[in-house]
C-alpha cells in the first residue's frame, strides 16, 4: 500500500477507493508504444501514481517507466522514439502491494536465460510473499516489493523447457487476483486468474492483437472489440496468430462485482454489459429500495452521476447537478493545517447554491469508505441552503478490506464495518440514509438475487467472503525486507 504520511489532505484522499491497476499490449503494429500510450490514457482511471512501457524491436527491448500521469512523460516525442519496436506492453498503476518508488513501477523486465521477458499485472498475488520468502532461501534476489516480480521469479525458475510451459507452472502456483500481459521477443502473453476476479478483453486493430484492462482502451484507438479473456484463460499471441489455454481446474467464476459499481469506467463493456447501463439499473433499485420524499437528486460526482440519474428516473425526481467538481486537482502537497483540511473537499467539489437552496436534496454516492468526506459534503450542500439532505448509496456498506488488488483502508477504519446505518447516519449528518442491498445490487447485473451458497460474483468487500485463499494474511514471516530500505522512492 502507498505511504501517505507526507501527503496532506489524506483525510480527504483516503476516503475513497482507489482504483487498482490498468494494462495493455499490442502486438504487430509499427507504431505500437503510441497506440499504448492511447491505450493507457483510457486506464488513466485505473491508477495514477506511475506508469511504464515495454517495447521490442526485433534486437532489443526498450523500457520507459516514470512517476506521474501518462501524458506528463510518455506524451513527449523524445520518449516514444525511445520505445521503438511493433509490439509493446504498458502499466498504470496505483499501488497497492509494495511501495509507491520507482522500483515498484511496472511492466517489470528481466532477462531470462532464452531471452528477455516483460510483465504487467493488474490484480493481486494473496500468496507473493510467502513465495517470495521460498524463493529466497533458495538463493533469489528481489530488487522490489511488489508481487509483480514473483511472478517474474516463478517463470525464471521453472523447470520446465518452453515458455509456455513455464508460464502455466508458473500461474498455477499463484493464489489471488491476476490479469497479466507479458512480453517476449516472439509472443504476446495474456492470462486472467481462475475465478476471472479482474477484467482483461482481446482487442483486433487492422490485424494487430490487443490485450487490455477495458474496452474504453480499444475504443480510443478505433479498435474492434473481440471478446473477454474467459476467467483461467492464457492467450498467446505470436506473428503466427492466438492459441488459447487453460491452465486451471474450472471453476465457478467470481468476477469483481464493485467493477461495475466504481472502478470501471462508465462507457466500458465489462463481461458483457455496459456499465454505464448497470449503473443506472443500480440507481433505479436504491430507488425502490430506498424511497423519499424530496425535491432534487443531486450526485456526489463523478463516479456518482449514473446512479443518481437511474434513481431519479425510477423515483420521479428531479435530477440536478448540484455540486460541481473541479477536474484540475492533482494532489495538493500544501500543509496540513486544521483550516487547510476543512478547505479539503472544497478544492475538488463546490455546491451549486442557486440550485439546491430552500430544497429538499437526495445525495447519491458510490460508496462510504471512512465518511469523512461524506461529512463534509453534506455539510456542504446544507450551507448552500438545502432544507434537507438525504443520501443514499449505490452499493452495500463496506465492511472488508480488499486483498485482490484495490486500495482499501484497514477494515478497522471502514465506516461501515463499526457503525450501524443508523449510527453512520448521525456521524455524516444527513436526515436519512440508505443503501443498496446485496440483492439488489446483484439484480442491477442481471442475476435474480445473490446465490449464497455459491456466490457469481467476488463481493467480499460487502460480505467478508473471500474466494480464494489469503496465505500471506494468516503467515507469521509475511514482512517484505525492501521496507527496511529507503532510497529516495527509488
Amino acid at each position: 500500500m502507498a505511504e501517505s504520511k507526507n501527503l496532506p489532505l489524506m483525510g480527504e484522499a483516503d476516503d475513497h477507493f482507489h482504483d487498482e491497476c490498468g494494462v495493455f499490449g499490442i502486438f504487430g503494429r509499427q507504431d505500437a508504444a503510441a497506440i499504448v500510450t492511447l491505450g493507457l490514457h483510457a486506464l488513466q482511471h485505473r491508477g495514477q501514481e506511475a506508469a511504464g512501457i515495454v517495447s521490442f524491436d526485433g534486437t532489443q527491448f526498450h523500457v520507459e517507466r516514470h512517476i506521474g500521469l501518462i501524458g506528463d512523460t510518455f506524451t513527449k516525442p523524445a520518449v516514444l522514439e525511445r520505445l521503438k519496436g511493433s509490439r509493446a506492453i504498458g502499466h498504470t498503476r496505483y499501488s497497492t502491494t509494495g511501495g509507491s518508488g520507482l522500483r515498484n513501477v511496472q511492466p517489470f523486465f528481466a532477462e531470462l536465460a532464452d531471452g528477455g521477458l516483460a510483465l504487467a499485472h493488474n490484480g493481486n498475488i494473496t500468496n507473493a510473499m510467502t513465495v517470495q520468502r521460498r524463493l529466497q532461501t533458495q538463493g533469489a534476489i528481489f530488487s522490489s516489493t511488489s508481487d509483480t516480480e514473483t511472478i517474474l521469479h516463478l517463470v525464471a525458475t521453472s523447470k520446465e523447457t518452453n515458455l509456455n510451459a513455464r508460464f502455466i507452472d508458473t500461474v498455477r502456483q499463484l493464489e489471488g487476483a491476476f490479469s497479466l500481459v507479458a512480453l517476449t521477443s516472439k509472443k504476446m502473453i495474456g492470462c486472467r486468474d481462475p475465478l476471472g476476479i479482474r477484467p482483461l478483453v482481446l482487442g483486433d486493430l487492422d490485424g494487430a492483437y490487443i490485450l487490455a484492462s477495458e474496452t474504453c482502451a480499444l475504443d480510443i484507438i478505433g479498435a474492434r472489440f473481440v471478446r473477454d479473456l474467459q476467467a483461467g484463460e492464457m492467450v498467446v499471441v505470436t506473428e503466427q496468430g492466438i492459441e488459447s489455454f487453460f491452465p486451471f481446474e474450472p471453476v465457478r467464476r467470481r468476477f469483481c462485482i464493485f467493477e461495475y459499481v466504481y472502478f470501471a469506467r462508465p462507457d466500458s463493456s465489462v463481461e458483457g454489459q455496459n456499465v454505464y447501463e448497470v449503473r443506472k439499473r443500480i440507481g433505479a433499485e436504491l430507488a425502490r429500495e430506498n424511497p423519499v420524499e424530496a425535491d432534487l437528486v443531486v450526485p456526489v460526482p463523478d463516479s456518482g452521476t449514473p446512479a443518481a440519474i437511474g434513481f431519479s428516473q425510477e423515483a420521479g425526481i428531479p435530477f440536478e447537478l448540484g455540486i460541481i467538481r473541479n477536474h484540475y486537482v492533482g494532489r495538493t502537497f500544501i500543509q496540513p493545517t486544521d483550516a487547510i483540511r476543512h478547505m479539503g473537499v472544497k478544492l475538488k467539489h463546490n455546491a451549486n447554491r442557486r440550485s439546491i437552496e430552500g430544497k429538499r436534496v437526495v445525495l447519491v454516492d458510490d460508496s462510504i469508505v471512512r465518511g469523512t468526506t461524506s461529512q463534509k459534503i453534506v455539510q456542504m450542500v446544507r450551507d448552500a441552503g438545502a432544507k434537507e439532505v438525504h443520501m443514499r448509496i449505490a452499493s452495500p456498506p463496506t465492511r472488508a478490506s480488499c486483498f485482490y488488488g484495490v486500495d482499501t483502508p484497514q477494515t478497522a477504519k471502514l465506516l461501515a464495518s463499526r457503525m450501524s446505518i443508523e449510527e453512520m447516519a448521525d456521524f455524516i449528518r444527513v436526515d436519512s440514509l440508505g443503501f443498496l442491498s446485496i440483492d439488489g445490487l446483484y439484480r442491477a447485473v442481471g442475476e435474480a438475487a445473490r446465490n449464497n451458497e455459491a456466490p457469481q460474483f467476488c463481493d467480499a468487500c460487502f460480505t467478508t467472503e473471500y474466494p480464494t485463499q489469503l496465505t500471506d494474511q494468516h503467515g507469521t514471516d509475511n514482512v517484505r525486507q525492501l521496507s527496511l530500505l529507503a532510497s529516495g522512492g527509488q
